[in-house]
């Protein structure tokens, strides 16, 4: 899980203190992506997981958990490690000897960055793929689910103006992100030959045509 901090009180050597700021969720958030994948691709009996290794959040405790949630959805969850861009290249190209039907993307910095990469190797291989952010469908991804940064930024913003104007930065409380956003890329799902269920569709917050 990541934090950003806003702010904090003043620690002394010796004594406790309060902190406050924002607490994501980004990590909990994948067995949800993991059920709208399943919803997408009910057909698939493999599921691939992308997970960047050296990311403290993704301990096999954490990997069995998917496991378990990929079992209730009758559907086996084979571990991909990739912590370079040759990585990610090396784990696509192992997805058609696993016979895998799908692709959750594990959120995390690295994968952030390379979107364009990994919407593009989804393309290449044809395989649906879900991930955190709107700018891996808005890339060709099918489809996206996670926290919406842009208000998550405002509620920092007005969080940040409290405490410019005099409240005590150890009387606010943690916050958590209050709102998601999922994207349906339908232009990909045409390229993969799916059908978007209406479900999705109707709680998306965007559909790319």
């Amino acid at each position: 899980m990541t934090q950003s901090r806003v702010a904090s009180s003043p620690v002394s050597p010796g004594r406790a203190g309060n902190l406050t700021g924002f607490s994501g969720v980004g990590r909990e958030l994948n067995p949800k992506r993991l059920e709208l994948l399943c919803e997408l691709v009910p057909q698939a009996l493999v599921i691939a997981l992308l997970v960047e290794p050296d990311n403290v959040g993704f301990s096999e405790q954490y990997i069995r958990f998917m496991r378990d949630v990929a079992r209730t959805k009758g559907v086996q969850l084979p571990v991909l490690k990739a912590r370079t861009e040759g990585e990610i290249d090396t784990a696509f190209a192992s997805l058609g000897q696993l016979q895998a039907g799908g692709l959750v993307v594990a959120n995390d910095p690295f994968f952030t960055s390379r979107s364009e990469q990994i919407a593009a190797l989804a393309s290449r291989y044809a395989i649906p793929a879900i991930s955190e952010l709107r700018q891996f469908a808005a890339a060709g991804g099918l489809i996206s689910y996670g926290i919406d940064y842009a208000a998550l930024s405002r509620q920092a913003g007005l969080y940040a103006a409290r405490i410019l104007k005099g409240e005590k930065p150890a009387d606010l409380p943690v916050q958590q992100p209050t709102t998601f956003e999922l994207v349906v890329n339908l232009k990909t799902a045409k390229a993969l030959g799916l059908t978007i269920p209406p479900s999705p569709l109707l709680r998306a917050d965007q559909v790319i045509e």
